[in-house]
């Protein structure tokens, strides 16, 4: 088996924080169901980083052990930082879906939403106000 450099662990412990705290429900959010109905879905941007750093340093001669002498001391670090901003709140409720931004440049995407929505509605009441069409076999 492999020595493990003090660095990996420190790595390691900061990576599996991270997974801790960041998972899907941290952009899309916890549903929230108003009393009439209406459910708002909150939708957040995650931005994180990392950064980790070590050295060895050599060893004091000062010591008669020859395992001291063998070994560096290690000095090491790490860090993250994570950022988590509101972007919009997908709201569904009365047989439909809207997108409402929280950032004015966000305009496309909730356009987009807003549009297909109302595009699936179109094709939901064209089936049902036009009779259904029967082609006669005249042979």
């Amino acid at each position: 088996m492999l020595n493990e450099y003090p660095i990996q662990a420190l790595m390691k412990t900061t990576l599996e924080s991270l997974k801790e705290m960041i998972d899907v429900n941290t952009i899309v959010g916890e549903p929230v169901e108003t009393p009439d109905g209406t459910t708002v879905i909150p939708i957040s941007r995650v931005s994180f980083g990392f950064a980790s750093g070590g050295g060895e340093y050599k060893y004091n001669n000062d010591s008669d052990s020859k395992e001291d002498m063998n070994k560096f001391p290690f000095a090491g670090g790490t860090g993250a930082g994570v950022s988590v901003q509101p972007v919009a709140f997908m709201i569904v409720g009365n047989n439909k879906i809207k997108l409402v931004s929280v950032d004015q440049n966000a305009n496309m995407f909730e356009s987009l939403v807003n549009l297909t929505s109302k595009f699936i509605d179109k094709l939901e009441s064209k089936g049902k106000d036009e009779p259904e069409k029967r082609i006669e076999n005249k042979n």
